[in-house]
């Protein structure tokens, strides 16, 4: 990348993280900056910006279970919400032209509809970005606001291979099989790939080579390959250290994909202004999805919390008014109106998503009234019952500990996970865990009385998820005690100060407890002391 871009990214980013934003809002506002500088985008970072959201969608495949897209929230959320929006928004626009405003004015009811269409996605890369920050990404809102998007992206797919008019390759229909076929030698090669450079080099291959080289190929949209490919090997073993290999490279390359979006182009004074609307708009395709999930018998904060992080314009929306500006049907114009909305919607939709929970507290009593009397079951109740210890976040902190604390306190103790699966595969084992999220507001009020516990570990991997774990904690009268873990030494004082009684560090604990038990080691292997020679 160019270091102008480079510079102008790190020190917008820079600029609102200081002030709590995501650093995708700074890279949006350096896109508008060096678009003003007459500053160009061009091939390079058309590319890099690609090369983003193939990463991005082959991560989301690597943590997918395909079978959470065929859950009714899922799967009908998406396609009514989609119905409904197209419907509204096009009979708003034609109103519009009817009116005689004048960038509506070529439009009849069928490119209205046809714009609508394009309004109607929501951002995966924002989503993802903001459930990643959080450490959401697992969680039953995560699962649900990312599996609607999935569906948007393959009805957008749908629609892009029948409106270019280019029928996909014979091949096409023996490329899946083909992979199927294949499956068994890509897993073979993750399993021989080590956990170096190699495995990263594995991802590149398994991503842009096997998913989206493939699928460009046969005539196939090249970003559907990967999430394609990432899908077949999400069982796999080494599915989610691939995921975390590539974690840094993927964010890398989507900050052209940011400053792209800012670099778009320049607005006249009415294409700003049309866009201003577009985004007025938006609050309706939120509060549409909230209703929508709650009718689904979601709580009212799980539908809160996803309906929030589809807030927004979507990139897929640029691609299909591209594809409707050079086939003719739309003027160009709509391109950098699309464009400044769907930029205005990320930088207005980051700090909403930021304090969503604080939303959710200050209007709680009105949303719990949209609640249904049945709840979802992976959103139901819990009973936690005689549970005096609780281990919060399931991964292989959180396990090591329960089973710690199993073996010296007995059946006290419980584990609590916000991931429906990985509670699943406790639970199989023998273990208790119960599906909860400690972050959440209700949470305390719907499992069991703050004053029977008298121990809480917070292991989740993110420091936004433990700090927002311990003020629920103590905000519900909670007065046992308070352990977390951090991963660097400047995240212990914010946890501390949000009423943590000890916060440890996991590398210096890790290392601690490796010497530890090699000492004992040596103790039973020499019985005796180990003592270095004088």
């Amino acid at each position: 990348m160019d270091p102008l871009w480079i510079s102008a990214a790190f020190l917008f980013g820079f600029a609102v993280r200081q002030l709590g934003l995501p650093p995708l809002v700074g890279f949006l506002m350096a896109g508008f900056v060096l678009n003003a500088m007459g500053i160009e985008g061009g091939p390079m970072l058309e590319n890099v910006a690609d090369m983003g959201v193939t990463l991005l969608l082959f991560s989301i495949g690597l943590k997918l279970r395909i079978k959470s897209l065929l859950k009714p929230e899922v799967w009908a959320g998406a396609s009514i919400h989609m119905a409904i929006t197209v419907l509204l928004f096009g009979a708003a626009m034609y109103g519009l032209t009817i009116a005689g405003l004048t960038i509506f004015g070529p439009l009849d009811f069928q490119l209205a509809l046809l714009v609508a269409f394009a309004l109607s996605f929501s951002s995966t890369v924002f989503a993802v970005k903001v459930l990643e920050e959080r450490g959401e990404m697992t969680s039953f809102h995560g699962r649900v606001a990312i599996g609607i998007l999935i569906v948007q992206d393959l009805l957008a797919v749908v629609f892009l291979t029948a409106s270019t008019g280019k029928l996909p390759s014979p091949w096409s229909l023996l490329a899946v099989p083909a992979l199927f076929l294949i499956r068994p030698v890509l897993k073979h090669l993750m399993d021989r790939s080590g956990h170096g450079e190699l495995m990263i080099l594995c991802g590149f291959l398994m991503a842009l080579v096997f998913g989206a080289g493939l699928f460009e190929l046969v005539g196939l949209k090249a970003d559907l390959g990967a999430l394609f490919v990432g899908i077949l090997l999400a069982p796999h073993p080494k599915a989610s250290e691939m995921a975390k290999h590539l974690m840094g490279f993927k964010d890398f390359f989507l900050i052209g994909f940011f400053l792209s979006i800012g670099l778009s182009g320049t607005p006249a004074l009415e294409t700003f202004g049309v866009a201003l609307l577009l985004v007025a708009v938006v609050p309706f395709k939120v509060a549409l999805f909230f209703v929508l999930l709650t009718r689904f018998r979601l709580r009212a904060r799980t539908a809160v919390l996803a309906s929030l992080s589809l807030a927004n314009y979507s990139e897929f929306g640029l691609i299909v008014g591209s594809i409707a500006a050079a086939n003719g049907w739309i003027g160009a114009e709509w391109l950098v109106t699309i464009a400044i909305a769907l930029s205005i919607t990320f930088v207005l939709a980051a700090p909403l998503n930021t304090h969503a929970d604080r939303i959710y507290q200050r209007f709680a009593r009105f949303l719990k009234r949209f609640e249904t009397q049945t709840r979802h079951p992976t959103d139901a109740p819990i009973d936690a019952g005689d549970a005096e210890i609780a281990i919060f976040g399931m991964g292989r902190v959180g396990t090591c500990a329960y089973d710690a604390m199993l073996e010296r306190y007995g059946e006290v103790v419980i584990g609590v996970d916000f991931d429906h699966e990985s509670v699943q595969r406790h639970q199989d084992v023998g273990r208790r865990v119960v599906f909860g999220d400690p972050t959440d507001p209700d949470f305390w009020a719907r499992a069991w009385p703050a004053g029977k516990m008298r121990l809480s570990l917070l292991t989740m991997p993110k420091q936004p998820a433990n700090l927002a774990a311990a003020q629920q904690i103590r905000s519900k009268g909670y007065t046992g005690l308070i352990a977390a873990t951090a991963f660097f030494d400047d995240e212990i004082p914010d946890l501390e100060a949000a009423g943590v009684d000890a916060a440890f560090n996991f590398y210096n604990e890790a290392g601690l407890g490796f010497a530890e038990h090699a000492n004992e080691l040596l103790e039973k292997r020499l019985l005796k002391p180990y003592r270095p020679a004088q």
